[in-house]
């Protein structure tokens, strides 16, 4: 089976079409691993809601589109909520396709961070794999998630060990992290640029941490990032002094990373347990040093004292030390971790062997 090529089908998130944003990282990890897989050789047919358009180098892969309500996000909701499928919703229609078209699949993988591909694992013929993009936010979640690792683990992969452990499982994880093209990030050796800050902007991403920093040194900070929540967004921009915040939008990952890599540093700054952190690394592949709390993923992906500073979770005076400290770091050693450890290829590679891992153990028990 190593040699041979896999038939595999895509299913993205129901929270938005693919360029939205809605779906925050997630169309990051999904365009990146599809064009990783074609390279090697693999046919991916990607189901996704009415509106998304293929990746980017992804022309030898296929498209089904769905329509239907979008999917709320269970980061939005309380640890005990209950499960929603809107009328007319998207998430079941994209499993009907999904599992029409898995007939004569390898496998199935489920980016969407959602209760009903979870369920049907165990239900259906299909062979169904998960890439699971979220922390343990959800009670419901976490339940089927320990559910799929006690039928069969190998359908599971996390991001990173943090995330990993927000989950009742029955052996070690499979980690996967993620992956990034680099011939997309162009590498800026300029180091005296202004800070800058990039995420959803909604309470969970701490916009207001990262702006309370730039206030301390007196500086401006930039932002890119949907406006998910426009009265948080009022309410932190009021908070501090006229300027501080300087708000750029969200762009393509060609004008993101042109902009992002003249900045002097990435402020990072979540209120919860972040998966992985697409942006830091993306800050890094472009030269940037990132100054984070040492909460969930970002824990894992910055060397502090040498691609960045990682500080105690919610403490803003050590943010603020840190970032001055920022000049300290080696702007090519950030871009060299990135080609370690989340170059397109490699994430690309340890899929492969986890989705080949998963297959090999269900032959052997059949």
């Amino acid at each position: 089976m190593q040699n041979s090529f896999l038939k595999l089908i895509f299913v993205s998130t129901p929270i938005g079409h693919i360029g939205s944003g809605s779906g925050g990282g997630v169309e990051l990890t999904l365009s990146s691993l599809m064009k990783g897989l074609l390279d090697l050789g693999h046919q991916v047919i990607l189901v996704a809601p009415d509106g998304s358009k293929l990746p980017a180098g992804c022309s030898l892969g296929k498209i089904r589109h769905v329509y239907g309500k979008d999917q709320p996000s269970w980061q939005h909701k309380e640890p005990d909520a209950p499960i929603v499928i809107p009328y007319q919703g998207v998430l079941p229609r994209l499993w009907e396709q999904a599992l029409e078209l898995g007939v004569n699949a390898d496998a199935v993988l489920n980016f969407g961070y959602d209760w009903l591909p979870l369920w049907l694992t165990p239900h259906v013929n299909a062979d169904l794999f998960h890439l699971i993009s979220m922390g343990g936010v959800s009670n419901v979640m976490q339940g089927l998630v320990s559910e799929v690792a006690h039928f069969d683990q190998s359908r599971l992969a996390f991001h990173t060990l943090r995330q990993a452990d927000d989950y009742e499982l029955k052996t070690d994880p499979v980690v996967v992290g993620n992956g990034f093209d680099l011939d997309k990030y162009e590498f800026q050796l300029y180091s005296g640029g202004p800070l800058g800050w990039v995420g959803r902007i909604a309470p969970e991403k701490g916009l207001e941490d990262a702006a309370a920093v730039a206030a301390t040194l007196g500086e401006r900070l930039l932002v890119w990032g949907v406006m998910e929540d426009e009265r948080y967004g009022a309410e932190v921009e009021a908070s501090f002094p006229q300027g501080t915040i300087e708000w750029r939008g969200f762009l393509s990952t060609t004008e993101l990373q042109s902009q992002l890599g003249t900045c002097r540093a990435l402020i990072n700054t979540p209120k919860w347990n972040e998966a992985y952190g697409n942006v830091v690394v993306e800050a890094m592949a472009c030269g940037v040093p990132v100054v984070a709390y040492d909460r969930g993923g970002p824990g894992e992906l910055i060397v502090s004292g040498e691609t960045g500073w990682l500080v105690p979770p919610d403490d803003i005076d050590a943010m603020a030390s840190a970032t001055n400290r920022i000049g300290e770091i080696d702007r090519r050693a950030c871009r060299n971790w990135v080609g370690r450890n989340a170059s397109q290829e490699a994430f690309a590679r340890r899929v492969d062997a986890w989705i080949r891992t998963g297959l090999a153990a269900k032959f052997n028990r059949t």
